[in-house]
């Protein structure tokens, strides 16, 4: 996808496990490692056996930042964990989670995937109380607003009036001397699941492919507004807000969820090919063969070839391993860009009008690279399909997105963007094509965010916080080079 090489990342990854008799810690280190794909940057644990706590979390992918010698400390019968891709502060270990600190009532531990949108006004509110911060992410924020005394000592009732002030997006999971807690904000904008182990023993985690891994059945999602509470009695749940109207992210259906997941009772990989489905009815073109930008646009692009009755093959190979290390390349090699994660199967693209499947096109940086590439290798045509609406308006719920200025949507038509890219045709989805490929299998008419490709924001945003995001979004890319 046009994202993995320019800058569209995914928010983050969370989970939580209550099992007594297990290795938690090792539990929530497969965990990881199955939601890797939703945060790159740093990943940490916290356990705790109902006396003390202990952490370990570093930068770098799960299998850099933990070895049998640093989990070996993480001792007891409840963790929370998570990944990290930065939205927002910057790129250090100070931002990296999850957060644990000690309160009047024991260890209390975050890990939040999201955004809040009215951060700077709970940031003032926690510095006029005299809460001192180390960091620029509002999952600090959270932390410390949940460790501030309240009239009880209920951590529902703490979690609840965390909630009542908070607007935006944010999954949690929460690490309390007794419990561990899920919540996910009233809209419901990320997602988060809930799993029980064949022999006793409760996890949550960002998505059900999570729970494979780990061998646990998926029991629900988290319903909007909820807070779910897994200790020695089991699972319990209340309400902490009401139910706002429904908007979970649906480029999670697009790119971010892993297509083995299951979100709201559909498969994710059915619905990509839906997606594709719809692209063809939409966009028919003749050509010899389809492809897909490998991985995330492989399910669009089969259901685009069988709609066409196209032959679906192989035409690019990526290096999975290319953003997995710590070396950077040089100047020359850096210059050769996408060539560092693709190769053209010359065999099967040599003399072929060429169907490109791509999920999304966010910069447009990488697709032109892509499509010479397919014409170096012999590709008589090459004809371009995305499988979303064009992409014009920035994220500001969870989601490291180009700015507004960056977005090759929003300054050129889709004619320009042929022409930026080189390709013999191209064709977005239609919005009203995606909503009815998101909602053909789902059990309900469903609403979703939408605000990337429409501009209609569920949630109000703050236009100082809007500064900010921008000013840190630019010290952002200045740190990363």
């Amino acid at each position: 996808m046009d994202g993995m090489c320019k800058g569209l990342h995914e928010a983050c990854g969370v989970f939580g496990i209550y099992a007594p008799g297990r290795d938690v810690a090792r539990v929530s280190f497969f965990a990881l490692y199955a939601l890797q794909h939703r945060g790159q940057e740093s990943a940490g644990i916290a356990t705790s056996d109902g006396h003390l706590a202990y952490l370990h979390k570093g930068m770098g992918l799960v299998a850099q930042v933990f070895n049998e010698e640093n989990m070996r400390p993480l001792q007891g019968h409840m963790a929370i964990a998570h990944n990290r891709y930065s939205t927002t502060g910057t790129v250090s270990l100070r931002n990296a989670q999850p957060y644990l600190i000690e309160t009047l009532h024991g260890p209390l531990g975050i890990a939040h995937n999201g955004n809040l949108t009215n951060v700077n006004k709970l940031r003032l509110k926690l510095l006029q109380r005299g809460v001192g911060l180390v960091s620029g992410s509002d999952s600090e924020v959270i932390t410390q607003m949940l460790a501030f005394p309240q009239q009880s000592n209920s951590w529902e009732v703490r979690i609840a009036a965390f909630m009542a002030e908070a607007e935006g997006a944010y999954a949690l999971t929460i690490l309390s001397k007794e419990a561990v807690f899920g919540v996910r904000d009233p809209w419901g904008l990320r997602p988060l699941v809930l799993g029980e182990f064949p022999n006793g023993g409760w996890a949550l985690a960002s998505e059900s492919c999570a729970l494979s891994t780990i061998g646990a059945k998926l029991v629900r999602e988290i319903e909007p507004g909820e807070i779910v509470r897994l200790d020695a009695a089991g699972v319990t749940s209340t309400q902490g807000q009401p139910l706002r109207q429904r908007a979970l992210c649906i480029f999670e259906y697009v790119y971010f969820a892993r297509p083995d997941s299951i979100l709201e009772g559909q498969a994710v990989h059915l619905v990509r090919q839906r997606l594709g489905e719809e692209l063809a009815r939409e966009a028919p073109v003749e050509a010899d063969i389809v492809i897909g930008v490998p991985d995330s646009s492989t399910p669009a692009a089969i259901g685009l070839a069988n709609a066409l009755d196209i032959p679906f093959t192989e035409g690019l190979t990526k290096n999975r391993y290319i953003g997995r290390t710590f070396i950077q390349p040089d100047d020359r090699l850096r210059q050769m860009g996408v060539a560092l994660k693709f190769n053209a199967l010359d065999a099967n693209l040599a003399g072929k009008r060429v169907i490109m499947v791509d999920d999304s096109i966010v910069r447009g940086n990488t697709a032109g690279p892509l499509v010479r590439l397919l014409r170096q290798a012999g590709a008589k045509e090459v004809h371009v399909r995305v499988s979303s609406p064009p992409v014009r308006h920035s994220c500001f719920m969870g989601v490291d997105m180009a700015t507004q200025e960056e977005l090759i949507a929003h300054r050129l038509d889709v004619e320009g963007i042929r022409q930026h890219i080189g390709a013999d045709s191209l064709h977005y989805l239609s919005y009203e094509g995606m909503i009815r490929a998101v909602n053909a299998g789902a059990p309900r008419p469903m609403t979703y965010c939408t605000a990337c490709f429409s501009g209609r924001y569920p949630v109000p945003l703050d236009e100082a916080w809007l500064q900010q995001r921008k000013s840190r979004k630019e010290s952002f890319e200045t740190l990363r080079g």
